[in-house]
């Protein structure tokens, strides 16, 4: 490869003169060629790859820089039968070899020019030379204004797309803030709701021990014996209260159950406001580090293509409201959240009020139980004792009136031994004189006197056991008395001396 003025001899201004569509020789392409072999720099597309390579820049048009490849065997003074025609270009010869000497001088009268061809070719090199040398002249200060034109703009481009850089950022570091603050918010929320929850189902809890006294008092009272075990007003207070507690605990439990979704909803909304808040933050130092670029900073490199790619899922509207509904979902959520615990709240002092006065009505009933009990108690006790009296006195009664028929059994055996010893007399000794008689009445008398006396001892015999058998209904009565006032005032009433949970909360 040989070069002349730093490039190959076969370059297409060496090659000879072109004749253009006038007819006139030129070395180069026309103006207008020339003007559509390139195009302004924002719409002239990056080549893939781009070389760094004066013959792809779109200013330096490659017509006048591509090189061709030259045949260094050619001799250059060979003689050109056509001098002026399109095939004797450097190379494309004829392969004709030079002749001899003697035959070319005796061809020199065919072959010579004249002068006038000789000064009009050389008034079309000037021409050409001038028009050229214009062209590349105007070409010299086109590119300088474009290079002008196009690195204002850019740099006006630069400094417009950093500005709008810094307004994202405050955007994005605005909308982080409020998303930040409410998200804050929603943390509290979220801890106070917890609390309220840990606290009903702390009372929910402690609902088991009222249940459980006042189920233990049912069957205490399951205890009672004979007459004693009626459906009295303090059975009926008691599955009064068995049916509130566990009307509460089913309320509590609903309760606990909507707390339990709300806080699912509070955690999603919370969970999406530290998506945001964590997308915008990326977004945030993404964006300071493209603000801070320049183009003297060090990571920046071509990326072909990518201005083609548009990945972008919003627009600055809906990613305003994507935020915004995030926030006001958040805050929804709270109201909704604040009036969940508000309702906690209710139900929590509703229950607690209802158990808590079912509670004293129940040992209200008790008390008034218990002592009509004792009242009935205490008056058995009395009959009892009279009972016990009387049926000492009518022991003794018995006693006397046995004591009355014995004494009965002397007078009747004189008097019948009189009568007999008296039938003994002879003939008309045996006379019923008054003395007879009256040892028949006085038998008579006496034996009245003790049918009497037996009949009036058969009559407290029997009182006897009538006294007896009220003695042992009474005594079993009172038995009974005794095994309900245990129940109801030492099982019952010693377990409900307090109530077994807090009364507010």
């Amino acid at each position: 490869m040989e070069t002349f003025m730093g490039h190959t001899q076969t370059a297409s201004y060496l090659t000879g003169p072109k004749f253009g569509g006038s007819g006139a020789p030129t070395f180069l392409p026309s103006i207008s060629t020339m003007q559509s072999s390139y195009k302004a720099y924002d719409a002239y597309p990056a080549p893939s790859p781009l070389r760094r390579s004066l013959t792809t820049l779109p200013w330096r048009p490659s017509t006048y820089y591509q090189t061709a490849q030259v045949n260094p065997s050619t001799a250059v003074t060979k003689s050109l039968p056509e001098p002026l025609g399109y095939t004797n270009q450097l190379s494309e010869l004829d392969s004709i070899k030079v002749p001899p000497v003697f035959v070319a001088a005796r061809s020199a009268l065919y072959t010579r020019y004249t002068p006038n061809d000789w000064s009009h070719s050389n008034n079309s090199n000037y021409m050409a030379s001038d028009r050229v040398r214009s062209s590349a002249e105007r070409l010299r200060m086109d590119t300088a204004r474009l290079c002008l034109e196009t690195a204002d703009k850019t740099v006006r481009t630069q400094t417009d797309v950093g500005k709008r850089l810094g307004e994202r950022i405050g955007d994005i570091q605005l909308w982080k803030t409020e998303v930040n603050h409410e998200t804050d918010n929603m943390i509290t929320e979220i801890a106070t709701l917890v609390e309220k929850k840990r606290i009903l189902e702390k009372a929910l809890q402690e609902t088991e021990n009222p249940l459980h006294i006042s189920q233990e008092c049912l069957y205490n009272r399951e205890k009672r014996q004979q007459i004693d075990l009626v459906h009295d007003q303090v059975e009926r207070e008691l599955i009064k209260e068995v049916d509130i507690i566990k009307r509460c605990q089913e309320k509590m439990r609903q309760t606990v159950e909507r707390a339990n979704m709300q806080l699912s909803l509070n955690r999603a909304a919370q969970h999406e406001l530290e998506k945001d808040s964590g997308n915008k933050i990326l977004a945030l130092n993404l964006d300071g580090t493209c603000h801070t670029l320049k183009n003297t900073s060090r990571g920046i490199n071509f990326h072909d293509g990518i201005q083609r790619i548009d990945n972008t899922l919003s627009v600055p509207e809906t990613w305003a409201k994507f935020s915004n509904d995030n926030i006001q979902r958040s805050q929804s959520e709270r109201a909704a959240s604040k009036q969940m615990r508000n309702e906690i709240e209710s139900v929590l002092n509703q229950c607690s009020n209802e158990m808590w006065s079912q509670w004293n009505g129940v040992n209200v009933g008790f008390n008034q139980r218990v002592q009509e009990t004792n009242e009935t108690r205490n008056k058995l006790q009395t009959h009892l004792s009279r009972v016990l009296q009387e049926t000492f006195d009518m022991e003794k009664n018995i006693e006397l009136l046995k004591k009355a028929i014995q004494d009965k059994e002397a007078p009747m055996q004189v008097a019948q031994t009189r009568l007999t010893t008296r039938t003994h007399r002879p003939n008309v000794e045996l006379c019923r004189d008054p003395v007879q008689h009256r040892l028949v009445e006085e038998v008579a008398e006496i034996t009245g006197t003790v049918e009497n006396l037996q009949a009036k001892l058969r009559q407290a015999e029997n009182a006897l056991q009538h006294l007896l058998r009220t003695k042992s209904t009474l005594e079993q009565d009172l038995s009974v008395k005794n095994n309900s006032l245990f129940i109801d005032r030492e099982k019952c009433l010693g377990m409900r001396k307090t109530f077994p949970m807090r009364s507010s909360y």
